[in-house]
């Protein structure tokens, strides 16, 4: 019965997740929300693009009975007290560390941020994947400083390779940041509980929970098998 399944919980850190990983969470859960696409607008003229893809496209029926909840908008600039959030996660040696080993080590977590099976335009050149992979994870990056002003800044160099490294690490860093705090904003504002199929996003927002002394129910879905 739909009324002894547990509360409504808000998937993240994506607006789409593994079928398998839906079949489980609906299990168990009256209702999964999702955020849609978050398109990042760093500056006017730096960011990301938005898809229109939403979960409830492939389970119109699910959205139908309130089972899929969906069109939480989370696109467009940072605004003062997201902003806020993420300089504390950049300054944050423990989280980075986090980010940085998962960035290295954890094949989905990197194909989040990027495309190393493809070659990428770095400083208006192209790069194969691969030295692009060696370039972003070498160990110097988890330790340098990095706020949002000086990822901004990077976005307008031109020509320059390792400034190019650089921003697309920072910008990383803001994009990961920004989304898990989207969580903890749309999971408090509609009172739902947390769930995602990612371990290293786990960690990531567990370290911000711990750090800020935030309530939120935050757990984690092994994939086993898929």
């Amino acid at each position: 019965m739909l009324n002894e399944r547990g509360p409504a919980v808000l998937y993240y850190p994506f607006h789409l997740c593994h079928p398998r990983t839906l079949e489980r969470l609906l299990e168990t859960h009256a209702s999964v929300h999702f955020r849609d696409y978050m398109a990042l607008q760093l500056t006017p003229m730096a960011g990301l693009t938005a898809y229109a893809d939403r979960m409830g496209d492939q389970y119109p029926d699910l959205v139908r009975s309130g089972r899929i909840v969906q069109g939480y908008a989370v696109s467009g600039p940072l605004d003062s007290e997201m902003s806020a959030a993420v300089e504390q996660d950049l300054a944050d040696e423990c989280w980075r560390a986090l980010f940085h080993a998962a960035l290295t080590d954890d094949r989905r977590f990197q194909r989040g941020l990027f495309e190393f099976s493809h070659s990428m335009v770095l400083g208006g050149r192209q790069v194969p994947g691969p030295r692009a992979f060696l370039e972003l994870t070498r160990q110097h990056r988890k330790n340098e400083t990095y706020t949002l002003e000086a990822v901004k800044g990077l976005s307008r160099s031109h020509g320059d390779l390792e400034n190019a490294y650089r921003y697309e690490y920072g910008l990383a860093l803001v994009t990961t940041a920004a989304s898990l705090h989207q969580t903890v904003r749309l999971a408090e504002r509609f009172d739902l509980a947390a769930v995602t199929d990612s371990r290293p996003h786990f960690d990531l927002l567990d370290r911000i929970l711990t750090r800020d002394g935030l309530a939120l129910k935050n757990s984690w879905m092994p994939r086993e098998g898929y």
